[in-house]
């Protein structure tokens, strides 16, 4: 259930961006989910990608400093009080979530949230005690 999330540092200044997707590009390399979080000097871009380690070399090869983070991909109903639920779950069993962003699926009923846990085995396990769909990261890289 766990899936492989790539953490790339970014200096803060135009076009760095567009060279790593650029180079994921030439790679052959699809995103799947991102997420970017700054500073004024740098930030974190996150991404899901259909190929890590094809993505991973390749950003390396670039001149990009990149990491593996482990995340989970947790399906959400998408109604009022969907991600409620879920979050009141991990809260009462002491899981921190550390940050989390939205993944955009084209078909289904339901939202996927990927989440960065304090405790990611801990949390896999709550999850699937109270019968809480996760998306495996075969099946995610795909989508």
């Amino acid at each position: 259930m766990k899936v492989d999330q790539l953490s790339i540092f970014l200096e803060n200044r135009a076009g760095r961006l567009a060279e790593v997707t650029r180079i994921l590009a030439d790679s052959g390399v699809n995103i799947r989910a991102l997420s970017l979080a700054d500073t004024s000097d740098f930030g974190i871009l996150r991404l899901i990608v259909s190929d890590f380690e094809k993505a991973k070399e390749n950003l390396k090869a670039g001149g990009f400093t990149v990491g593996r983070t482990t995340v989970v991909a947790v399906e959400v109903t998408d109604k009022p009080g969907g991600l409620n639920s879920i979050l009141e779950m991990l809260r009462d069993a002491k899981i921190n979530v550390e940050y989390m962003y939205a993944f955009v699926n084209q078909s289904g009923a339901n939202a996927v949230i990927i989440f960065r846990f304090d405790r990611t085995d801990q949390a896999i396990e709550l999850l699937q005690k109270n019968n809480i769909a996760m998306v495996p990261g075969e099946t995610l890289y795909k989508m």
